[in-house]
């Protein structure tokens, strides 16, 4: 049976970074202000502690859930009239994508402008770290490429909670920022994969689209119940709209996990259990891997070898640290989404 929230009633005591004093213990906290409103120094707050209570390593800290000293007076406003994070306490109104723009006050429909250069490509990443290398490679490989973020289920499901994602629309590395249910929050809503994808491809005239989870990706340590599994919908929605679709492997050569070293067994359970063939992109140089790919591709699947440029992207001052490894203890887990950012055109 499911257990009851953990909720204590705290004082905020520090604003930048967030800490919150619960029972006299100062904890590091969260909290989504876009939802919850500005959080100040002496606001009464209740928190959920259940993760850091937990030591969970990227889900260490309090969630904010309600700000009782000048939180309940707030309400969203505008034309929204559909819900997310439906029949929780966070319920709230968003204008999802997938909306016809017929039913926007004001606004007439149009048609779904057609694409001259074919389908959108669509990479699907295995958890967030891949994304920052992603982008960059796949910018460093088509300049000028207009590229999307749709972040889908099994991860963190704020869209705000992301410094990578804010840093890449700051420098222009992506160009929008979709949260596809369960997610919510980014700088545009949707309701599924499917949807955010086919208003990039259409209204939104995306060149390619990443998909994949937001940060602290969820695991049981089986072989089916974790984040990763987000990769095989996500795949398959891409697949059913006609769009190119390659994915990221998850790769490393230090995980302390005999199961994520090499390739991850996240990536070889989805190989197998795609309905429909997908291209792979893999790190040029590294024969071993290649030929475990190429195996579990059998003969559905298509293996890219792509180049990649660990020294480059290093020194670019994005993301370097994985799970507590830097990219120097780790290279190969941040060579699979750099390979990926540079075969990601060729899969158009």
């Amino acid at each position: 049976m499911s257990g009851r929230l953990k909720l204590r009633r705290g004082v905020v005591v520090e604003t930048s970074p967030l800490a919150v004093e619960v029972g006299g213990e100062r904890r590091r906290a969260w909290a989504d202000t876009a939802l919850l409103g500005e959080m100040r120094t002496g606001d009464e707050v209740v928190v959920n502690v259940a993760a850091l209570d937990l030591g969970l390593g990227s889900g260490g800290f309090d969630v904010v859930h309600v700000n009782l000293t000048h939180g309940l007076e707030g309400g969203g406003s505008g034309d929204a009239h559909v819900i997310k994070l439906n029949y929780t306490s966070l319920q709230h109104p968003v204008e999802p994508v997938e909306l016809p723009v017929c039913f926007l006050p004001g606004r007439r429909a149009k048609s779904t402008p057609e694409r001259s250069d074919g389908a959108m490509p669509v990479l699907i990443l295995p958890l967030h770290g891949h994304l920052a290398p992603a982008a960059w490679a796949a910018a460093q490989a088509t300049p000028g490429l207009k590229l999307g973020y749709v972040q889908g289920g099994g991860g963190a499901l704020p869209g705000s909670l992301s410094r990578d994602v804010a840093e890449l629309r700051e420098r222009g590395l992506l160009c929008d920022h979709i949260t596809a249910a369960p997610a919510y929050g980014g700088e545009r809503e949707a309701f599924s994969v499917a949807g955010a994808l086919d208003a990039a491809m259409g209204e939104l005239g995306w060149d390619a689209a990443v998909v994949g989870p937001g940060p602290g990706i969820i695991g049981s340590d089986t072989r089916l119940g974790h984040g990763g599994m987000a990769a095989l919908d996500s795949a398959h929605a891409a697949l059913a709209l006609g769009m190119p679709t390659l994915l990221s492997p998850r790769l490393s050569e230090s995980d302390p996990r005999e199961r994520h070293r090499g390739v991850s067994h996240h990536t070889l359970t989805v190989l197998e259990m795609l309905l429909g063939g997908v291209g792979i992109a893999a790190p040029v140089d590294h024969s071993s891997l290649a030929s475990q790919l190429s195996d579990a591709a059998g003969d559905r699947h298509k293996l890219y070898e792509a180049s990649y440029d660990l020294d480059s992207y290093s020194s670019s001052g994005l993301p370097t640290r994985t799970m507590g490894r830097d990219i120097e203890e780790d290279k190969l887990f941040f060579a699979a989404p750099l390979a990926a950012g540079v075969a990601l055109r060729r899969e158009e």
